[in-house]
């Protein structure tokens, strides 16, 4: 999606609401503790029978398997409650990660028909899929009202350079919407649309193993719009300037910006079947240790912004070099040069993650 340059000043300014951080009370995180809400996450059952992918997401596959909870604005708890509601539910085999959404809207319309056009500048539902939790070499997924399809692939988030390869086309990827309404039809009121995605493991990764863990975000772009001539056209300012679009997502990152791969939500995969009890989802204690080396990225970026090279201490971050997770001991280390760092936090265990200055986590 969109390469969003404030990001550094989003991480500086106070933080949106008084929510603590997922693993700790700790005062380390104060005024970003919106970064550190515990993300939303999905527990994937199997399916023996895939579903026909033709948009109607009312058919028998579908019916036992659980909706993720209600879009919310991407700043979280900042911004009121989304006036449409959006859900999510997902399925696999051996062959195919299947997502089936349902939008909520009542003035249906799209532009856009060529693969590959900048997608968002419609309505439209998007899926990003990070396979290997690391952070890079990620995946983007954006249809509109036409089921025109923008598929890409990004080495890095845009805050790290990121390589972005629009070129990169998922060849195996099926995709269909249907329409409860009529679409670029100004005269009546609609429903909304619904959307079905299946996604070719061999595309993007190896197929998942159950208990298997990556990172997911869906999101919602919803432009505010009135009728002029009997057409759809978005809304301006009075510069004349189009109003900012709404960004309605499943998994809030705390600032107006998918691409911060950390923030999405978990979907793990379960070998049982949606009409079974799926496992409760748990979040890995790598999970846990990882916030803190994400608080060390984050004020890494804020150091960077304010004095333009990076902290070489712990020290000059205001960060201690022990800290506890889980109610376990676990050592932050830092190695940095005015250009790059690369930090680690292990316990007594040797359990040890690592994060660098582009923000790609070992």
């Amino acid at each position: 999606m969109k390469s969003y340059q404030l990001f550094i000043l989003c991480v500086s300014v106070v933080f949106y609401g008084c929510v603590a951080p997922a693993n700790t009370s700790d005062t380390l995180f104060e005024g970003m503790e919106h970064f550190f809400v515990t993300p939303e996450s999905y527990v994937a059952a199997y399916t023996a029978q895939p579903p026909k992918i033709d948009g109607n997401i009312d058919d028998e596959v579908w019916r036992p398997v659980a909706w993720t909870n209600k879009f919310r604005d991407i700043e979280g708890d900042a911004k009121p409650l989304p006036y449409y509601s959006t859900r999510a539910k997902m399925l696999w085999d051996n062959d195919y990660l299947y997502i089936a959404a349902y939008m909520e809207d009542k003035h249906l319309w799209a532009n856009l028909k060529e693969r590959d056009q900048i997608i968002y500048a419609d309505n439209d539902f998007e899926v990003f899929i990070d396979p290997s939790n690391t952070g890079h070499n990620y995946y983007e997924y954006e249809v509109n009202a036409y089921n025109t399809m923008f598929d890409l692939f990004l080495t890095k988030p845009y805050r790290s350079g990121a390589h972005v390869l629009i070129s990169w086309d998922s060849k195996g990827l099926q995709h269909a919407v249907e329409m409860k309404g009529t679409l670029n039809n100004s005269a009546d009121e609609d429903e909304g649309w619904t959307v079905e995605i299946a996604i070719p493991f061999k595309d993007i990764s190896d197929t998942p193993k159950d208990r298997d863990i990556w990172r997911l975000g869906f999101s919602r772009v919803e432009w505010d719009t009135h009728v002029v001539d009997g057409k759809y056209v978005k809304q301006t300012d009075e510069n004349g300037k189009t109003l900012p679009e709404r960004n309605w997502v499943w998994s809030p990152t705390g600032a107006i910006n998918m691409h911060m791969p950390e923030r999405w939500g978990y979907l793990q995969f379960s070998s049982q079947d949606a009409a079974t009890q799926l496992p409760a989802f748990e979040l890995p204690y790598s999970e846990l240790q990882s916030q803190y080396l994400w608080l060390l990225f984050y004020r890494q970026e804020q150091y960077r912004h304010k004095n333009g090279v990076y902290a070489t201490g712990l020290n000059e971050l205001g960060l201690p070099d022990t800290v506890q997770v889980a109610g376990k001991s676990n050592v932050l280390s830092l190695i940095a040069t005015p250009r790059q760092f690369v930090a680690n936090i292990s316990d007594d265990s040797g359990k040890t993650v690592q994060i660098d200055h582009e923000g790609k986590v070992k």
